[in-house]
């Protein structure tokens, strides 16, 4: 009695497009996959292979730069608690695969979001495709990855970049559009060029919202760590799905307690990072 009168065979296309596309393009597959994942080896091995406390100091001291010594303490005792349940390697993994995804997700989103700020049939076009990636679920984004690049770190890497890559695209519209326009109309009397007006007005002043973005695809990125661990993407997601196969709650809730400390990490120093710009430290100057 479910059945439907008339059937749309939506999933038939799909695996129809997917079968065409992975036929007709296989050689640019093979050429993403081979760069992705000398991309992912180079990352992994220059945070993996040096010894815990050296990769450490840097990181800490990276925590210092954005947000001084309260974070960069929290960010030492964090590290020491992830080297000293003995996931250390696998969190470099995933550092790696999220910093890599986060990359490209940001080098597609940040100039799409500046040219929708400029164009409003691109705003009108990209809106709904972002609607469209964020609300499709993340496990989704894996099928076709699988089928496409098999499995390993680069069909994670793809699917995270999809997953992430919309707040990249909207805070940087968003911003840009926030800028007032008395302030372009001014640079354009004074006879600056559109490309001028964008990297000495534009971008500084949509900096923080900018940032803010990155944020957000920072943090979307690290949460399909463990849906990219399903596909042996290695790395934290890795050691969460083994243990919810073999039901072991310690292995699985250490994996867990390094990905929450992972989040925070990155989440603070990125905020700090973004507070530092200048139009950031006018604004809370002027508020105080």
């Amino acid at each position: 009695m479910n059945d439907p009168v008339v059937r749309i065979p939506v999933g038939e296309w799909a695996d129809a497009f997917i079968s065409w596309l992975t036929s007709t393009f296989s050689w640019l597959f093979q050429l993403v996959k081979t760069v992705l994942e000398g991309a992912y080896d180079f990352l992994a091995n220059a945070l993996g292979a040096p010894p815990f406390y050296v990769v450490a100091v840097i990181l800490v001291a990276i925590a210092f730069l954005a947000r001084g010594w309260k974070l960069a303490a929290g960010s030492a005792v964090g590290l020491f608690v992830i080297y000293g349940m003995g996931l250390w390697s696998s969190a470099m993994d995933t550092l790696a695969l999220v910093l890599l995804a986060s990359f490209i997700a940001l080098a597609i989103g940040i100039p799409l979001g500046i040219w929708a700020a400029r164009n409003a049939t691109v705003s009108r076009i990209l809106r709904p495709v972002m609607d469209f990636l964020q609300t499709l679920p993340a496990f989704v984004y894996l099928i076709p990855t699988v089928i496409i690049f098999l499995t390993g770190a680069v069909p994670g890497i793809v699917a995270t970049v999809i997953f992430a890559i919309a707040p990249g695209v909207r805070f940087t519209e968003l911003g840009i559009r926030q800028v007032d326009s008395e302030v372009v109309e001014a640079g354009e009397a004074f006879g600056s060029s559109r490309g001028r007006i964008l990297r000495q007005i534009q971008i500084p002043l949509a900096m923080p919202t900018i940032m803010a973005g990155v944020n957000q695809v920072i943090m979307l990125a690290l949460s399909m760590v463990v849906v990219a661990g399903l596909v042996g993407a290695g790395g934290l997601g890795n050691d969460v799905v083994s243990a919810l196969q073999r039901v072991r709650i310690g292995p699985g809730f250490e994996a867990g307690l390094a990905v929450v400390i992972l989040a925070i990490f990155l989440d603070r120093v990125t905020a700090g990072l973004g507070e530092r710009s200048p139009v950031a430290r006018a604004a809370k100057a002027s508020r105080a």
